[in-house]
C-alpha cells in the first residue's frame, strides 16, 4: 500500500484488506457485465483503485471523512458519497442506474442490517460483499434460517472464497468470507410484500429448533396452523430449520391469503 493508511477504527469495524489474491477476485467478479458500480464502505481505497480502472460509473459511500485524501487520489469528488450507509434508500439515490453492481467489505457489526436494505433496492443486480464467516454462513446454511430464507428469495448465492484474519491489517479475530449474489428476475415473492415476507420469517424462525405448530398457533391459531401444515403436508412435529426455502414460501403464502 503505497499511501499511509489513518488507523483502523474499531467502533466502525475498520480492517484494511491487503490480499491482493483476495482483491482481485472481489473486483472481477462481475467486471464482465459492464455495470456501473457503488462500492460501500471504501476506506483507503483498497478496493475502489482495482474498480475504477474498469471505466463504468463508480460511486462510493463513505462516512469517515478520514479518508478523502486516499479516495480523492482515485475518484472526483462529485464520486463519493460522505454517508452513514445505513441511512440511505438505495432506490432513490441511485435510480438512475436502472441495474448496478453493489461491492463491499462489510463492516461486521452491521452486515445483516445494511444487506436487508440491500436486498430491497430491486436496481442492485448483482453483489459481491465479504462478511464474517458466521454470517456468511448463516445465507448459505442448508440449516434455514430467517436471514438465509429472505435473501435466497430475492438471490442466488454462491461463496466466492474464504478469507483468514491474516488477509487483513489489523486481523480481525474471525474468519471472513466473500460471496457473490445474482438476481433473482422473478422471484416467488414479489418486493412489494418484503415488509410482510420478513416480519412472517422472523417469526417462524425465533425458534427454529422448536416443532413449528408450536411456535405458529401462538400468532396464527392451532386449527388454522393445523390445516395449513395439513395443506403442505408438513408434519405438526418439523422444525422450522429443517424447512426448504420452497416449504417456507408455501407456509408464507398459506398464513397470508395468497
Amino acid at each position: 500500500m503505497k499511501k499511509s493508511l489513518p488507523f483502523a477504527l474499531k467502533k466502525l469495524g475498520q480492517h484494511y484488506l491487503n490480499d491482493e489474491s483476495i482483491i482481485d477476485l472481489i473486483c472481477s467478479d462481475f467486471s464482465n457485465t459492464s455495470y456501473p458500480i457503488l462500492e460501500i464502505g471504501p476506506g483507503p481505497g483498497i478496493l475502489t483503485q482495482n474498480l475504477a480502472a474498469q471505466n463504468v460509473p463508480l460511486k462510493v459511500i463513505e462516512k469517515d471523512t478520514r479518508f478523502e485524501e486516499n479516495l480523492l487520489a482515485y475518484l472526483r469528488p462529485e464520486q463519493i458519497i460522505w454517508a452513514d450507509a445505513l441511512r440511505i434508500d438505495f432506490t432513490e439515490v441511485f435510480k438512475e442506474w436502472e441495474k448496478f453492481w453493489l461491492v463491499s467489505n462489510l463492516p461486521y457489526n452491521v452486515a445483516s442490517p445494511l444487506l436487508v436494505n440491500f436486498l430491497q433496492c430491486p436496481n442492485i443486480q448483482v453483489m459481491t460483499l465479504m462478511f464474517q464467516k458466521e454470517v456468511g454462513d448463516r445465507i448459505l446454511t442448508e440449516d434455514m434460517n430467517s436471514l438465509g430464507a429472505l435473501t435466497s428469495t430475492f438471490f442466488n448465492i454462491k461463496e466466492l472464497c474464504k478469507v483468514p484474519p491474516g488477509a487483513f491489517l489489523p486481523p480481525p479475530k474471525v474468519d471472513s468470507i466473500v460471496l457473490s449474489f445474482e438476481r433473482i428476475d422473478r422471484p416467488e415473492v414479489d418486493l412489494a410484500e418484503f415488509d410482510r415476507f420478513e416480519s412472517f420469517l422472523r417469526n417462524l424462525f425465533k425458534m427454529r429448533r422448536k416443532q413449528v405448530a408450536g411456535v405458529l398457533k401462538r400468532s396464527y391459531g392451532k386449527e388454522k396452523v393445523e390445516q395449513v401444515l395439513l395443506d403442505l403436508n408438513i408434519d405438526v412435529k418439523t422444525r422450522a430449520e429443517t424447512f426448504s426455502l420452497a416449504q417456507v414460501i408455501g407456509l408464507y403464502r398459506g398464513f397470508n391469503g395468497n
